[in-house]
Parts: structure tokens; sequence; C-alpha cells
């Protein structure tokens, strides 16, 4: 069986897999709900959704600094990459131990592509599909909820020392569009530029997200006081996890906007 990844690679499977390493928590959290977990068998230290995953099943690095012994030693049929969150050396090192299949996200379009591509290719179609009619079906929901609401210009923070935020080109700023906020950085050739704190001063409020850095309310209350702007904490999994983290994340994004 050939399969097709989303960055244009075809990797051959002889058999539906039966033993996944994940490098990517999001995708491992979908894995997960496809009814998976039983096939995984390496994952990253980051896949911290189930909670207890990580005590369960073989960690065998980050997902840009691997033990590749460990990736060997669980013999896995099938890896599972994301072209943002892996390195392509790593890929590379990878591919010589077993086939390798790469995301690539900047959409919600593509998040469902994601999904039914794996589902199909893990032999789990019909779970794929029905968390793919709940994403759209919530989208539609919240698109509702939302199109009234008016347009705020926001910052988007990622990162504390330096200070960084998201760009345009990214799978957070699509979300940030479909809440009706509009980046304040227009610049589209960085995807997560470094800024000064004094262009957080253009926004209409600033959003500390709690990854990868983990901003906790007491740096919202300081940088409120020092920039004597609205700055609100907001959930990092569900503005930047692309599988099935989706399926709830317009319930919370509608708690945004009261």
């Amino acid at each position: 069986m050939q399969f097709k990844d989303q960055i244009g690679n075809i990797i051959t499977l002889p058999i539906t897999p039966k033993r996944i390493v994940s490098l990517v928590p999001s995708q491992t959290e979908l894995l997960i709900d496809l009814g998976l977990k039983e096939n995984l068998v390496g994952i990253t230290k980051f896949c911290v959704h189930p909670k207890n995953l990580r005590k369960e099943i073989k960690v065998v690095g980050g997902t840009k600094s691997l033990h590749f012994d460990k990736v060997e030693a669980v013999k896995p049929d099938l890896i599972i990459c994301n072209k943002e969150e892996n390195t392509k050396e790593m890929v590379v090192e990878l591919q010589k131990i077993a086939p390798v299949w790469v995301s690539d996200i900047f959409s919600i379009d593509d998040s469902l592509e994601m999904i039914k591509r794996i589902g199909s290719m893990c032999g789990v179609e019909d779970i794929a599909t029905s968390i793919c009619s709940k994403i759209i079906s919530e989208k539609e929901d919240f698109l509702n909820f939302v199109k009234n609401k008016p347009t705020k210009k926001v910052a988007y923070v990622i990162w504390k020392k330096p200070l960084m935020i998201a760009g345009k080109n990214t799978f957070i700023n699509e979300l940030l569009v479909l809440n009706n906020f509009e980046n304040s950085y227009e610049d589209e050739s960085s995807r997560y530029p470094e800024v000064k704190k004094d262009f957080l001063k253009q926004a209409d409020e600033i959003l500390l997200s709690t990854e990868p850095f983990p901003f906790k309310e007491k740096d919202a209350i300081a940088l409120s006081k020092e920039l004597d702007k609205k700055v609100s904490i907001v959930d990092g999994e569900y503005f930047s996890w692309y599988g099935s983290r989706l399926v709830g994340a317009f319930s919370y994004f509608k708690s945004l906007h009261f």
C-alpha cells in the first residue's frame, strides 16, 4: 500500500501499521482518539495527553532532539512527524529505521486532510471521518456565533525571552482569523518573529499563550501594568494543536468573546 504525506513524499506500507512512533504531541493525541493506543510504541516527552501516557509508552526524546537508538529499539513500522515540529535532518535519519509520514499544517483544511490520511493509513477511516465531521460542525457553529463580534487587533505571544509572537503564515494565525482577531504582525516573511515590547502597544489586546512558553496569570498582570493594555492568558493547545483537540477548540474560543 502506498500513501502520500503532506510534503509530497510517497511511503510504502506492506501491512496496516501495528507499531507506530509519533513525534508530534497533537498527532499523538489524535492517534489515541482514533483508537490506536495499543499501536503506539514511541512518543516524545511533550506528548502530555492523555495525562499518564508517558508512563505507559516509551519516550524516545523531544520533538527536535531524538534518541534514534530508542526509536530503533521499539521496532516501528510507521513514524509520524510534522514539518515544523521536527527537523529535516531528523526525518532523513528516521527514514533509515522505518517509513516516515510527515504532516504540514497551515489551516483547518490541512488538519482535516491530515486526520483523514492518517485514518486511512492506519485502517480507522470511519473514526477519522467522524472526528472530521465533528470539527466541521463545531467550526460552522462557532463562525455563526462570532460573525457579529467586533474585530480586535491582537498580538499572540509565544515566548518570553526573547519576546516572540506568532506571525501570519501559521496555523495559529488561521485560528486567530476565525476568532475575528487581526494579527498585529503584518509582515508575512517571518512565521515567529522576535519583537520589542513597544511593538505590543499597537494591539488592542495581547494574548499570552500557555505554550510553548508557559505564561502564567502573573505574567499577564505584570505586562498589563507595564503597557497599560489588556493582556489575557490563552490556552495554547487550542490555538496550535491541529488534531482531534480541534473538536473542543471552538467551545473554548466562545469563552474568549464575553
